[in-house]
């Protein structure tokens, strides 16, 4: 029997600009959002382990950033759109990077756009759902940094960033990366998707 995909053992593989040198490989799951939308810490999270680079200023990430979770299973860390560090020319780049992934991976199981629970969706979160649904991409909200809201606004705060997402409260994932909340069953529902 096949031991369960765990991803504690998760490591760097590599970085890359140009989505159409990557290799294929056999699941992956990517993670995009805002700048400051908290991907490279939930990325720690999950792996319980300080594996992305975790920045104090928004959007360092420019490229392309693979970690291998298991034999042929990846985590993709996608740069962040809206306000970012680094040069224009570079910035600008991002978005034909990012399309180019998305669009041209046919082991993509799943697309997590994360959203700040406090702030809800923006325009820029917005447009890429659309974009995501256009290109008939699997998605999933998760809504980060949820111990930013206080505890007796959460439940009406998920419902509202829910709909605002166009999703069923249900299906949208609420983490925090620094309490833990939610953090054991999006990693769970990752694994399996992986796995799968």
């Amino acid at each position: 029997m096949a031991r369960p995909l765990c991803l504690d053992g998760a490591s760097f593989l590599l970085s890359e600009s140009d989505p159409r040198r990557l290799a294929a490989c056999g699941a992956e799951v990517a993670f995009v959002g805002r700048s400051n939308a908290g991907k490279s810490t939930l990325l720690n999270a999950l792996c319980r382990k300080d594996l992305a680079r975790v920045s104090g200023a928004p959007g360092c990430t420019r490229t392309i950033t693979v970690y291998l979770a298991a034999k042929d299973r990846w985590l993709v860390d996608l740069p962040g759109y809206g306000f970012a560090c680094g040069p224009a020319a570079s910035r600008a780049g991002w978005g034909p990077m990012v399309e180019g992934y998305l669009a041209g991976r046919p082991a993509l199981r799943m697309v997590f756009v994360l959203v700040d629970a406090k702030l809800g969706p923006t325009k820029l979160d917005l447009l890429m759902l659309r974009w995501l649904q256009g290109e008939n991409l699997p998605w999933r909200v998760v809504a980060t940094k949820a111990d930013q809201v206080k505890s007796s606004r959460s439940l009406a705060q998920k419902l509202r960033v829910a709909q605002a997402a166009g999703v069923q409260a249900d299906d949208l994932a609420w983490v925090s990366s620094l309490d833990g909340i939610g953090v054991k069953e999006l990693r769970r529902d990752v694994c399996a998707l992986l796995a799968g």
